[in-house]
């Protein structure tokens, strides 16, 4: 029972990823019947929806929108090419640009909890180190009780900050990138079911990231235990 319990956690947790790895990959290939890469249709999209000054670039970090830079920024793979996966996820993150250009408060909650995390992580390490040095020498069950509720807390931000950004990215996909593909008529409706696939693997991206949040919490609470 044990080591069906662990395999169904490991599912659980690794499942959204390796469905994310393997959908991205079987609509990655060139078709050579598209218009433009992905990088141009971020462009293009951008500039429709009067974001001109947003800029497209080209990155190592993931995909993703910078709020704080206002930028979209796409893999290579994506930002050069002309892939379902490249037309979708470019879709995607200029998404989140027209969640931005419109006070969209779910994305505002998003930055203020994950720069909130930022912070805790930030004290929280600081208040371990100073708990490891100053605790052989004032081992008092007050002072480990803080310590115990500091890293409790840490978890708990992180948690939140993921969760709060899964309505952030389904929004993207569903209510901004799939309309503008299917009423721009950036890819023809044959290619339409694998598109949707592609923009609910970007969403599940943080699914997966959520749920190890969550596994990580409860490592924690078990380890305090």
């Amino acid at each position: 029972m044990l080591l069906i319990g662990v395999a169904a956690i490991l599912l659980l947790i690794f499942g959204p990823m390796v469905w994310v790895h393997i959908v991205m990959a079987r609509h990655r290939g060139d078709r050579d019947d598209f218009a433009g890469t992905g990088g141009e249709l971020a462009r293009h999209l951008l500039d429709l929806h009067d974001l001109k000054e947003v800029p497209v670039e080209q990155t190592d970090a993931g995909d993703h929108y910078d709020p704080a830079a206002k930028t979209v920024r796409l893999t290579q793979q994506n930002f050069d090419g002309r892939s379902i996966t490249a037309v979708a996820v470019a879709a995607h993150e200029v998404g989140h640009a027209i969640q931005d250009r419109d006070s969209y408060g779910p994305l505002k909650w998003r930055e203020t909890t994950v720069r909130t995390a930022a912070f805790t992580d930030q004290l929280g390490s600081l208040g371990m180190v100073a708990l490891s040095v100053l605790g052989s020498a004032v081992a008092t069950p007050r002072l480990l009780l803080f310590g115990a509720a500091a890293v409790v807390l840490m978890g708990l931000v992180r948690v939140l900050a993921h969760l709060v950004t899964l309505p952030v990215e389904f929004d993207a996909s569903f209510k901004r990138g799939l309309p503008i593909l299917e009423q721009g008529g950036y890819l023809g409706e044959p290619d339409m079911p694998a598109a949707r696939s592609v923009l609910k693997a970007a969403a599940f991206t943080y699914v997966a990231a959520s749920l190890m949040q969550i596994l990580n919490l409860f490592r924690i609470l078990r380890f305090l235990r």
